[in-house]
């Protein structure tokens, strides 16, 4: 009983981590320009991957296996953002366009030594 909750919720854990995942996808393929497309990989495609890694995991049954996809997980959320955010930055000072349907550019009036 006990083994059948736990693969359970390690299967709704790898659909909730794949939903993610396909989020991003779709975000990757239908949003306009690099810094949204960025956005939509550096959030979903982070949160889906980290869940995935921590089902695997979980369906281990290791404690070092575990201990390792914990890290993993962690390391995930702690740097794919910030990595995102550094990418976006330098896109910025390059000269990347926003798109067309953006309404507001809240770096337009920044000085370029940020």
């Amino acid at each position: 009983m006990i083994q059948m909750l736990s693969e359970t919720a390690i299967a709704m854990i790898v659909l909730l981590g794949a939903l993610f995942v396909l989020a991003a996808a779709v975000g990757l393929n239908r949003l306009p320009d690099l810094y949204s497309r960025m956005h939509a990989a550096s959030k979903a495609g982070t949160v889906g991957s980290a869940l995935m890694l921590l089902a695997v995991g979980l369906h281990a049954g290791d404690l070092g296996t575990l201990a390792r996809a914990l890290a993993g997980f962690f390391f995930f959320l702690l740097t794919a953002p910030v990595s995102a955010h550094l990418l976006a930055m330098a896109a910025r000072k390059s000269g990347y366009p926003l798109a067309k349907q953006s309404v507001l550019d809240e770096m337009k009036n920044r000085p370029e030594s940020i």
